[in-house]
């Protein structure tokens, strides 16, 4: 079904539940489904997919309605990203390590109650998600030859770092260690640490300390609560050469923000206990399509159908054909949707002049900001 039939009856409400420390949630995917009658191969007709079209106004956290964004700078004006440059956190021994290093901003015990200050977090995107063929958003990584291939395998175009160690190796040449949005199992606000590299796939595991693991909690990690990070440096690192690390610090709270952008959900501020968030959006019905009852309302039932025929002919290249079916499938396009359009305008358009239902205002809550994009 076409994207641009945002229906009213596909338009449905999103809601998750916040994660302690977690500011970005990537829209939800479709599990992979398989053949209709087939309970084991799931080598069926939809993969994973993105479960909405798209989210809207209105949005809530814990029932209080909040600005919805889609543009970033505006995002960041409010509430900006900055990069704390936090200076000398190690020094080279002339080995590739391990090395253990605190960053100072935050303390060396992870608390077990709010508030969760921290770092802001690795992030792999939906695209990323969909590479590693299994629906588990963020990768949470079992076994060190797992981590070997999940971090070399994953695009690095999906990968979005936010902790940095820097340093200089013998030959002068900048050491960049970076975390990889990806998670250590059993513990997963340990991020898994990588060596950055070109795209499509230049991405790469750092070097098996000696102990075994190539990941674990001692291992190629950060915690992103008690800024404890444990690093073996692809290259030798000169004794007395400084290491310094760079991140984005946080104070975790109630967010009052949402920005959509790039089919992720970024929350500030980032969230200090679970919040429950739910936005308005348009469902996509993949789900509907790989059984007898693919047709979820009857009256769609030509319109699909139709849709159907128009794709063929335009697959097979038969022209004439096409041009004769186009103006019977657009003449069910606009029937399917008339329905939509008699609900749409039977509410008044909101104006700078209106009150709004029950005399609320324009605001949010009277917080100030009509969040109108």
């Amino acid at each position: 079904m076409d994207a641009r039939v945002q229906l009213f009856d596909l338009k449905t409400k999103y809601q998750f539940q916040t994660t302690p420390g977690v500011d970005r949630y990537n829209m939800p995917l479709y599990d992979v489904q398989p053949y209709s009658g087939q309970t084991t191969d799931y080598s069926g007709p939809i993969g994973m997919y993105p479960v909405y079209q798209g989210f809207i106004m209105p949005c809530y956290i814990n029932g209080i309605q909040v600005p919805l964004q889609t543009q970033k700078h505006s995002f960041e004006n409010i509430w900006p990203n900055i990069v704390q440059n936090l200076g000398v956190v190690g020094v080279g021994n002339g080995t590739q390590g391990p090395y253990t290093l605190q960053f100072p901003i935050i303390g060396p015990t992870a608390p077990q109650n709010p508030p969760f200050n921290g770092f802001i977090r690795g992030h792999i995107d939906i695209s990323g998600i969909i590479s590693t063929g299994v629906n588990v958003d963020p990768p949470v990584i079992t076994s060190a030859d797992a981590v070997s291939g999940a971090i070399a395998n994953m695009p690095v175009t999906s990968v979005d770092s936010a902790v940095f160690i820097t340093t200089i190796g013998t030959d002068g040449s900048n050491v960049v260690v970076q975390d990889s949005g990806q998670f250590l199992e059993g513990n997963v606000n340990y991020g898994l640490l990588m060596q950055p590299g070109n795209a499509p796939f230049g991405n790469l595991p750092l070097p098996n300390p000696g102990s075994g693991d190539t990941y674990s909690t001692t291992s190629n990690t950060i915690n992103y609560f008690t800024g404890l990070a444990n690093v073996m440096f692809p290259v030798v690192i000169p004794e007395g050469q400084d290491i310094n690390a760079q991140c984005f610090y946080f104070e975790s709270g109630l967010p009052r923000g949402i920005l959509y952008y790039d089919n992720v959900i970024t929350l500030r501020s980032p969230p200090d206990i679970q919040y429950l968030v739910e936005l308005d959006a348009y469902l996509s019905p993949a789900a509907f399509l790989n059984t007898g009852a693919a047709i979820q309302f009857g009256y769609m039932a030509e319109y699909i159908a139709r849709g159907a025929a128009r794709k063929l002919l335009s697959d097979t290249g038969d022209i004439e054909q096409f041009q004769f079916y186009e103006p019977l499938f657009r003449e069910q396009e606009t029937l399917v949707w008339k329905r939509s359009q008699r609900t749409f305008t039977s509410t008044r358009t909101e104006t700078i002049y209106s009150q709004g239902f029950g005399g609320q205002g324009n605001g949010f809550n009277n917080q100030g900001g009509s969040g109108t994009l």
